[in-house]
């Protein structure tokens, strides 16, 4: 079964090892400063359902954050570097997504052999069953979110021909803490993997470094589940070849803009219950999150305001490595 590649996984003495290491190195925090400076690094943020191919030659890091169900997917080439990393959010996405990324990583090198890293995850549910029977020995009957996304990303990566080598599994127990009231929370929410080196490291990034068009790719996130063009795919938003960023036209009617409305008048409490697979879990600016993108979507009612003429909206970095719309 798919769950029985990623339970003998996380029981590798090695890999274990492996997750153990990477929690124990601090996180890096990224954030954009006010001062320009052409030695600023430079790296491609992800966001959830995302994903990016970057060039070493180009980009220094690469990452994500705010992960929480969800999981942080690294596969890098050995032989050039190259480096793709995605957000997945759901099994339905493992396999096309899983080709999206591996379609510039295998380009001119069919024999190449694959660095993987998966990070993200938590235990979301208990792990002991009514009947006492732990996850290893009753793991057909597990819901949530997190296991069963691991299990596809795991079993979709052993089926297919290319050659991995799983580095880092920091996955369910392995990315799991608990309160003192017995309540879990992922250990890691973010990495970056910097490209030259191949090196995985906790990172978090800060508003200004989540960029670039922040709220306009979040908006794009929830309306591709309402898009069938996007159906099993991750989405698209960096051109490896260009090292620029390429925000496709994104659709949503007055529909979204009532539910915006409606929803901005909830509390905290109750917009964490409505909107979030992980309500205890979230970061401190989730909810704030949600609300500028609904605000956005109250303010410009009619996507054609930010897409005119239906053409993507592109941004290319200038020489102190901030990203400027073109």
């Amino acid at each position: 079964m798919e769950s029985d590649i990623l339970l003998a996984l996380l029981e590798n003495p090695i890999l274990l090892s492996v997750s153990n290491s990477l929690k124990a190195n601090p996180e890096r925090k990224f954030s954009v400063s006010e001062e320009s400076s052409p030695e600023r690094p430079k790296w491609v943020y992800i966001f959830q359902r995302e994903y990016a191919t970057v060039d070493p030659v180009f980009v220094d890091f690469v990452g994500t954050d705010e992960a929480t169900t969800c999981v942080g997917l690294v596969i890098r080439n050995q032989r050039n570097g190259m480096t793709s990393v995605a957000h997945m959010d759901s099994p339905e996405i493992v396999e096309m997504g899983l080709s999206q990324m591996l379609s510039l990583l295998v380009e001119g090198s069919l024999e190449a052999e694959f660095d993987v890293h998966l990070i993200g995850g938590y235990e979301d549910i208990s792990l002991q069953h009514a009947n006492g029977s732990t996850v290893s020995e009753s793991h057909t009957d597990l819901d949530g979110y997190s296991f069963p996304l691991c299990s596809k990303i795991v079993h979709t990566l052993w089926a297919r021909e290319e050659k991995f080598h799983i580095q880092t599994i920091c996955v369910l127990g392995h990315n799991t803490r608990r309160d003192s009231d017995g309540n879990a929370f992922p250990f890691l929410n973010g990495f970056m993997v910097e490209t030259k080196t191949g090196i995985v490291i906790p990172a978090s990034f800060d508003r200004s470094s989540r960029c670039p068009d922040e709220i306009v790719r979040r908006i794009r996130v929830s309306t591709s589940y309402d898009d069938s063009s996007w159906n099993g795919k991750l989405l698209e938003t960096y051109d490896s070849v260009t090292d620029r960023f390429k925000i496709a036209p994104c659709l949503w009617t007055l529909r979204q803009y009532d539910i915006a409305l409606s929803l901005q008048h909830y509390s905290d409490s109750e917009i964490l219950s409505i909107c979030s697979t992980s309500p205890t879990a979230e970061g401190p600016d989730f909810v704030d999150n949600l609300r500028r993108k609904w605000n956005y979507l109250i303010e410009h009612p009619h996507w054609i305001e930010t897409f005119p003429k239906k053409q993507p909206r592109i941004f290319s970095r200038s020489s102190d490595g901030r990203w400027r719309r073109c």
